[in-house]
């Protein structure tokens, strides 16, 4: 399932919208960059509330724009949510979430009410007024209002940037079940690192109206120069399933062979993957397996490239045993002396890990 867009629009003296691409839309594609550069306007037009001379629009094999062809927004079956929830005042939660479902024809609903309310958390929140509901409750109405039109594309418009970072914690997870259960791709507009991390399956990157390039999650981690690592760092993102508890506390995540021990209290079923943030900051390297020491996370991985960050600092990109990247930052004189160098088997030590909730 594919979206194809070219469209040229001057919003300003100084900017300039320029697009030609194809975006494979299995999953979710995160438009990512600074505010301004065109994330929202591409957005628009993808929506049909942007009309553009000259544009085209394909999904999925249907054309939504080309010349003087031209599908509104209420065809193109598109479910929108925007920073700020806009809901009706005037209906109760329950109505608001039933919208659209009502206005769907039966023959296209794929998606209904006891299944979005339970992907939610929403059940015991339907019979109050919208006044009543916390700001993170009434995105979590937002987005279930979008999914009942069963619409063959979500559209989210930096939908957690008006929420406080407590609200933002609290709604995340239920973002992320639509990205993995819900089945409907999703673009996502965001200049936010950490949702790309724990939302995204692939980045388009833009900046100054253009877009410079589209990859893959794992490959925007892999590079060194990153723009997802400009503010906190580099970090790695590991893909794997979560045990449960043992009798201290801890949990198994992944395999057996690249095995980590963390403390969540997320609940997980099985076979459902999972998806654990490491800063590079926290990986260390060594030669062998240390034993006396109170770091229990210790992982047997070998070194594929090793690229200078800072004048004093490198980063090390390894390979774990299930063939997962991971990157360590290290410091140049670490490098010399251990003789670090690729294709080396070493020992990552973990210092802390986070699972992305």
């Amino acid at each position: 399932m594919n979206l194809r867009i070219s469209a040229e629009l001057q919003l300003a003296d100084e900017f300039r919208l320029q697009v030609d691409t194809e975006l494979p839309l299995q999953g979710v594609t995160a438009l990512f960059g600074r505010s301004g550069c065109g994330k929202t306007t591409l957005l628009r037009i993808v929506a049909g509330l942007e009309r553009v001379r000259g544009a085209r629009v394909q999904f999925a094999g249907q054309c939504w724009q080309d010349g003087r062809q031209f599908v509104p927004l209420h065809r193109r079956r598109i479910g929108l949510v925007f920073q700020e929830p806009s809901l009706l005042p005037h209906l109760s939660a329950r109505d608001n979430l039933l919208y659209g479902y009502r206005r769907t024809p039966e023959a296209l609903r794929r998606l209904h009410p006891d299944q979005v309310c339970a992907l939610l958390g929403i059940e015991d929140l339907l019979q109050r007024r919208i006044d009543q509901l916390s700001g993170g409750q009434r995105q979590r109405f937002a987005l279930g209002r979008a999914l009942l039109t069963s619409p063959q594309l979500l559209l989210l418009d930096e939908p957690l940037s008006a929420l406080d970072s407590q609200t933002k914690r609290e709604i995340m997870p239920f973002l992320s079940r639509l990205a993995t259960e819900a089945g409907v791709p999703m673009l996502l507009v965001t200049h936010a690192p950490e949702e790309v991390q724990r939302l995204a399956d692939r980045v388009v990157f833009m900046q100054d109206g253009r877009i410079q390039c589209i990859e893959s999650l794992q490959q925007a981690l892999a590079r060194p120069d990153s723009p997802l690592f400009a503010d906190q760092g580099a970090a790695s993102i590991l893909l794997g399933e979560l045990g449960e508890p043992q009798a201290d506390g801890l949990r198994a995540f992944g395999p057996a062979a690249s095995r980590l021990w963390l403390s969540s209290r997320q609940p997980s079923r099985p076979g459902q993957l999972q998806r654990l943030h490491i800063r590079a900051q926290d990986v260390s390297l060594a030669l062998d397996d240390p034993q006396r020491i109170s770091i229990q996370n210790h992982l047997p991985v070998r070194i594929e490239r090793i690229d200078p960050i800072r004048p004093s600092q490198q980063l090390v990109s390894c390979r774990t045993a299930d063939g997962q990247l991971l990157l360590a930052e290290v410091t140049r004189r670490a490098v010399e002396q251990l003789q670090l160098a690729p294709g080396l088997a070493v020992f990552a030590l973990i210092k802390s890990v986070a699972l992305l909730e």
